[in-house]
């Protein structure tokens, strides 16, 4: 039993790298019915409040919430995670919607690096050879990526950054993943809504039932992952995350690589050092854990 509760962080953890994968087909699907990035966000923004709020509800937190909005401190580092996660969303939908979709990959194979040296030096985490390694690998295959690329990724190392730079702040405020997530989601709110208020005609919004429905779907597919990021990077170490994070971005490689975009042999074989790593990393990981406990 003390075992499935201790994997519980990891499947969560897989759950919203899986999300956060396929997102791209999922923002490209709006896109293509005529509604601009801009307003995806200001849509993605707004809706995700009301479905952080029933978190709040259904986790038994508006205590929590009202403490919190009385914090300055707090409500201070929550203001800076929402400007760090707003960021990120802007630049990515804005990148996926003109065929940017590998680039955005290689920035979330960024992010795990950034989170194992977060560990290091923020959280004073200790790596072993093995994971020594398997950073090593899977710095040289990002590295070889951005070569392929032919320019400075900025597109890339703009996600890397404000990911990055969110999973550190989210796990220093002393907020629960709910909580944080719904104040969070209000200071983002208020801005989204008026510029939605400010559009001609109130945008696309109420136009057509299907159009209707996929932004309001904008709420969840953006909540969701984000309350399970936000438990399981309280729970689990930077480095064990940073390696999870690989997940998300492989799915949204194979999406770039089936929607047509450049694909080099350099890329492929960056791609083949990414995973070298990951693998090396996970077998580490699984000999550690077979290890048998010596008693003292």
């Amino acid at each position: 039993m003390a075992e499935t509760r201790a994997s519980r962080p990891i499947l969560a953890g897989v759950g919203c790298y899986l999300v956060w994968g396929f997102a791209p087909l999922f923002f490209q699907a709006i896109f293509q019915m005529g509604v601009g990035s801009w307003e995806i966000l200001a849509h993605r923004s707004l809706w995700a409040a009301p479905v952080a709020l029933v978190f709040v509800v259904w986790a038994g937190q508006i205590r929590q919430v009202q403490a919190v909005l009385r914090k300055p401190s707090v409500m201070a580092g929550l203001a800076l995670s929402a400007l760090l996660i707003g960021a990120n969303w802007s630049l990515y939908i804005w990148a996926v919607n003109v065929g940017k979709v590998l680039e955005t990959s290689l920035g979330y194979y960024l992010t795990p690096l950034l989170n194992v040296l977060a560990g290091v030096v923020i959280f004073r985490e200790r790596l072993d050879r093995t994971a020594r390694i398997a950073i090593a690998l899977a710095a040289l295959g990002v590295a070889m990526q951005a070569i392929a690329l032919g320019h400075i990724p900025w597109i890339s190392l703009t996600l890397a950054f404000t990911f990055g730079a969110y999973g550190v702040v989210r796990k220093l405020v002393a907020a629960d993943a709910q909580t944080g997530l719904f104040v969070e989601c209000l200071f983002l709110a208020v801005p989204s809504a008026v510029y939605l208020a400010f559009l001609p005609h109130g945008g696309h919004f109420g136009s057509a039932a299907p159009v209707t429905l996929w932004l309001l779907a904008c709420g969840p597919v953006t909540a969701v992952p984000l309350v399970l990021f936000s438990w399981v990077v309280r729970r689990i170490p930077m480095s064990t995350l940073g390696f999870l994070q690989f997940i998300g971005p492989t799915v949204a490689f194979a999406i770039g690589l089936a929607e047509g975009e450049a694909f080099t042999p350099l890329r492929a074989l960056s791609f083949a050092m990414i995973w070298g790593g990951a693998v090396v990393y996970a077998f580490g990981a699984w000999r550690k854990h077979q290890a048998p406990v010596v008693a003292t």
